[in-house]
This record gives structure tokens, sequence and C-alpha cells, in this order.
């Protein structure tokens, strides 16, 4: 119990700036197994946003949202959102392997990583917006206290969800970089048992259980999203790295905002 503990530990400390025990380290031993926890260090993440989005809407939906995504970056360093932009950065303007690890590795930010930046954090403002106005005019379909704590368990299930995703490509594609310093490197070098992939998935869908059955759609076009990135990096580059399974993530979080906001439209019938 006290090495998963650390396991647990470790994990957070990789994908959150939260404070962990001094004892906890980057060591690669605890690294390879920390995966399994990314649906639960999504749940921390998510309770926190959705916390602040609950605490916000008190003023405005329009302030809540902004002080959710504020208190996601703040919560993670804003690190899966610098894989996505170096992402953008390294396939929008490089068209070799070679050009397009060297401009991913580098910490400076260009253009097609300003756009892709803007574009998503724009994007998940208008879903969260959205999301909440349907809860709000949903009418007696839920009662008052439904309607203040479902955009909360939203955002943790598209927190949880999100960060499941990128474990399709840790186990299913290679792991590639120029070089072997790479913090995400360990993650790559051991496959995670069946019982591991099993715990991870529990793990993921426990948020759901508290929102409409209809919301497992989501799941689906997450899991499409994933593996055609994951085909799209394995062409270009020949696998993935750290910065892509950032990138997983954030795409795929944005497609379950967006799956919800038509999956309350047209099958639960909450209007914008």
């Amino acid at each position: 119990m006290k090495k998963e503990i650390r396991i647990f530990f470790t994990a957070l400390m990789f994908l959150t700036r939260l404070p962990v025990p001094k004892s906890t380290d980057h060591n690669p031993d605890y690294l390879q197994k920390a995966a399994k926890y990314f649906p639960m260090i999504g749940w921390v993440v998510g309770i926190i946003c959705g916390l602040t989005f609950v605490a916000g809407n008190f003023l405005s939906t329009s302030i809540a949202a902004s002080f959710c995504i504020i208190a996601g970056l703040m919560t993670t360093g804003a690190f899966h959102e610098d894989g996505f932009a170096d992402v953008c950065d390294a396939f929008g303007g490089g068209w070799t392997k070679e050009k397009i690890l060297v401009i991913m590795k580098d910490s400076r930010l260009g253009t097609f990583g300003v756009a892709g930046l803007i574009m998503i954090l724009l994007l998940k403002y208008f879903l969260l917006v959205h999301i909440a106005m349907q809860i709000s005019n949903s009418g007696g379909a839920l009662s008052s206290f439904e309607k203040i704590l479902h955009p909360a368990l939203t955002i943790i299930a598209a927190h949880s969800i999100s960060r499941w995703m990128p474990l399709l490509l840790i186990q299913n594609y290679p792991y590639v970089f120029q070089e072997d310093v790479s913090k995400s490197k360990p993650l790559a070098s051991a496959k995670l048992r069946v019982s591991e992939i099993l715990f991870a998935s529990m793990m993921m869908l426990i948020p759901m259980i508290f929102l409409p059955i209809p919301y497992l759609i989501s799941i689906a076009p997450m899991i499409i999203a994933a593996f055609w990135l994951a085909q799209f990096f394995k062409k270009w580059i020949g696998g993935y790295t750290g910065d892509c399974l950032g990138a997983v993530q954030q795409v795929t979080e944005i497609i379950f905002l967006l799956s919800i906001v038509i999956i309350n439209k047209y099958l639960l019938s909450y209007p914008l």
C-alpha cells in the first residue's frame, strides 16, 4: 500500500503543480507505473475546476467558465496545454521527422502554437458556457441542486476521461524522441498490465455514474480521435512523444465537452 501511495503521488507530481510529500521524485520505477493513476489525477484537477466553476457561477456563467479554465491552468501548470502548443508548432512548421522533433523540443512558442492555444481555450470556454446554459434551461428535468452540481460533475468527468486517453498511445504505439532525457520516457518503457488498465478504466468511469447514461456515448468519439491522432503521429514521426500525449488529452477533453453539448440538445432536449 505504501508503494502504491508513492506511485499515486508520483503521478500527481508529474501531471500537476500540487504539493506532494518531499519523498516523491521522478524515480523511473515509480513513474513507469504512474499512468494507471492518470484518471484519478483527473478527479483531483476536475474537482478543483468544478468547485471553481460552481463558485463563479454565483456571479455569472462567463465568469465561472473563465475561472474554471484559469484554475485548471494553475493546477497543472498548463502542462497539457504546453504539449498541445508544441505539437501545433512542430507539425505546423516541420515537414520531416527530424525537423518536427527539433521544433517540438524547442521551448519557444511559435505562431502555430499560439493560434492553437487561443483556439482550444476559446473552445473550452464556450463549451463550458453552453453546457451550463443547457443545464440552467433544462426546466423541471433537474432539481435546483442538480443544476448547480451537474456542470461540476461534467467537468470532473471531462478531466478524468481525457487523462485516460493517452494510455491508448502508451499501450499501443512506440515512444520516439531524439534524446533520452525526456521526463515522459519512463512512462513508455513499461506497458501497463491488464489489471492496471482495468483499474484505470474503472477510475475513468466512476464520475460518469453521477451523470445521465447517454453521456457514455461521448467516450466513443474520444477514443476515435485518440487513435486518429496516434496514427497521424506515427505517420510523421513513427510514434508519440510526451507532447503528443498532452495534445491527445486536450483534444479529447474538447471532444467530450462538445459531445455533451450535442447529447444535451438532441438526446436530453436541454435547450441552449
